[in-house]
């Protein structure tokens, strides 16, 4: 493609948007009604193990948000602490934002799409599988892929997290059969993105090998995922990273992106009772298990992309990297150095 056509194409570097505007009118030439809008030019693949945004390898640095504030909840006080979420996610070094049990607002959704800010979009999970979940969960997921397939921000959607909903995957037909239909599904309603059938484990159908491994010493997620495709292939077979199996029979690696898309979880705090993968008793512990995580996890070429876990602290969860108010829990410019690699 050449310069030209380049500066029209979207992505988080060149949030190039186009204007758009609509008008109904009548056989007259009256105009009945009008609306405004913007569109936005953009692909997203796979394309030999890389994930790639407009024909090109983009590696993606995604931190998970569940997307709480401390005075609201899951509604965000203001259109302003929206696009502030944005701004302070690309300043802490990321490239994207994986939304965690939540549908988010469209307001985040434009201030990704204006600013420039990958976007996976995940379904919340169901509490157990019955019919009713297979009847809801499917509805919602449409409604959701309806309303935000438009937003040229969301680059993969995630129908199932961590067999939630689905706790028997790897023993119960019916259960494989569900999560197989929500990736078919996601895939008819829009094929021009790629899909994660089950997220973190247990994956029998999906577009992005996509792992959680909370293992708190940077060596042995390194080891484990050392730059050596037999050894991918390898701990893809054996490593229960989680305590489940990362594929189910039949699911073969093949050329499919290798990501890291839950990892971290690093609490500071002092109260016994908040939640953390691992503890950091200092801020400057923070930075520096930090740091070191994420040496380890640039120098694992296989992987086409991380998600970090997590944006903020939510109420008991207090691994953040930053607090619930949005204030860094250690110095910003050290800690995107070590998220940008």
């Amino acid at each position: 493609i050449d310069d030209i056509r380049n500066r029209m194409l979207w992505s988080v570097h060149n949030p190039k948007l186009i204007d758009a505007a609509v008008s109904l009118s009548d056989s007259s030439g009256n105009v009945l009604d009008a609306v405004g809008s913007y569109t936005a030019i953009r692909s997203v693949e796979i394309q030999r193990d890389r994930f790639c945004v407009n024909d090109r390898p983009e590696k993606l640095k995604l931190v998970l948000n569940q997307g709480y504030w401390e005075e609201s909840g899951l509604t965000a006080p203001n259109d302003e602490a929206l696009k502030k979420d944005v701004e302070l996610i690309k300043a802490m070094g990321f490239n994207g934002v994986r939304m965690h049990q939540k549908i988010e607002s469209p307001r985040f959704l434009y201030w990704a799409d204006k600013l420039g800010l990958y976007v996976w979009e995940e379904m919340p999970s169901a509490y157990a599988y019955n019919d009713k979940t297979v009847e809801r969960v499917s509805r919602q997921w449409v409604e959701a892929i309806k309303r935000d397939s438009s937003h040229p921000c969301i680059v993969a959607w995630v129908p199932i997290n961590e067999s939630w909903g689905v706790p028997s995957l790897s023993q119960v037909d019916a259960q494989r059969r569900f999560v197989a239909a929500m990736y078919h599904l996601t895939h008819s309603l829009d094929g021009s993105r790629p899909v994660i059938g089950n997220d973190g484990w247990e994956m029998n159908v999906t577009d992005i090998i996509a792992i959680h491994d909370y293992h708190h010493n940077p060596d042995v997620i390194e080891g484990r995922y050392i730059n050596d495709v037999s050894r991918m292939d390898t701990a893809l077979d054996l490593e229960r990273p989680g305590s489940r199996l990362l594929l189910l029979e039949g699911l073969k690696r093949d050329g499919l992106p290798v990501m890291l898309t839950e990892f971290g979880g690093i609490k500071l705090s002092p109260d016994e009772s908040s939640w953390g993968y691992s503890v950091a008793r200092t801020p400057e512990e923070l930075r520096d298990k930090y740091v070191h995580l994420m040496h380890a996890i640039h120098r694992v070429s296989v992987f086409a992309g991380f998600c970090y876990t997590q944006f903020t602290d939510t109420y008991q969860e207090a691994n953040g990297l930053v607090k619930m108010d949005r204030t860094p829990k250690f110095d910003l410019e050290e800690m995107r150095r070590a998220t940008a690699g």
